[in-house]
């Protein structure tokens, strides 16, 4: 039997590379994002009570991984990368239907002179344009599961942890409102879990400019904003 679903709304921020994105939502906290609602989803009453809510799970697509095939084992970046374990284990971006879930904050809704009706959220790991099928209420006393196991908690992801972001004479290059925002992306470390190479330098895009880095120990350098 087929089934079809298409976008409710998409997502508009900074994030225009994979590379930078958090690596779950809430993370970064600091970062904000418009989820703007397609044609004929631009329903004010559909929001209708929707600020009684501080928080809400988006259901959304990596849909920069659609047409690609998908395995039934993966390698979890937090396993080192070595590792396999079973998609429905993880979270994986390669998954059947490449659906994501992620939690985010609401601020609240305002008016757009485009698009009507936005909501701005915080904490969101979508990358820029990504499209959202649904939006929920996060409900606190059926949602939050404070003993939950964590399946992944054995692998060492802390020995490498980031403390300390040295930002430089670089960092007045981008607008001062986005500064505290990329500091704290700096701080969750953008690179991959199993990652731990001193020499090299990563980058990634954000809000239009591109970000170079490299990380010593406990510490992010900015290197360069182009």
């Amino acid at each position: 039997m087929q089934y079809t679903i298409e976008a409710v709304a998409h997502i508009e921020n900074g994030y225009t590379d994979k590379f930078g994105i958090p690596k779950q939502s809430g993370m970064v906290s600091a970062a904000e994002s418009l989820i703007v609602f397609e044609q004929g989803y631009r329903s004010q009453e559909a929001l209708r009570g929707i600020e009684g809510w501080s928080h809400l799970w988006l259901i959304w697509q990596f849909s920069e991984n659609t047409g690609k095939s998908w395995s039934p084992t993966v390698r979890p970046p937090r396993l080192g990368g070595n590792k396999r374990v079973g998609v429905f284990a993880t979270r994986s971006p390669y998954r059947p239907n490449f659906l994501g879930l992620s939690c985010v904050r609401l601020i609240g809704a305002e008016q757009h002179p485009s698009y009507g009706t936005v909501l701005r959220v915080a904490g969101a790991d979508l990358m820029n344009g990504t499209p959202i099928f649904d939006i929920k209420p996060y409900v606190a006393f059926a949602d939050s599961v404070p003993d939950a196991a964590d399946g992944l908690a054995r692998f060492e992801e802390d020995k490498h942890a980031i403390t300390r972001v040295e930002l430089g004479s670089e960092i007045e290059k981008l607008p001062a409102d986005k500064r505290p925002l990329l500091r704290q992306i700096l701080l969750n470390d953008p690179r991959p879990a199993y990652h731990d190479d001193p020499g090299r330098e990563y980058g990634f895009g954000f809000h239009g400019y591109e970000i170079k880095f490299r990380v010593e120990g406990d510490t992010v350098y900015l290197t360069k904003i182009i």
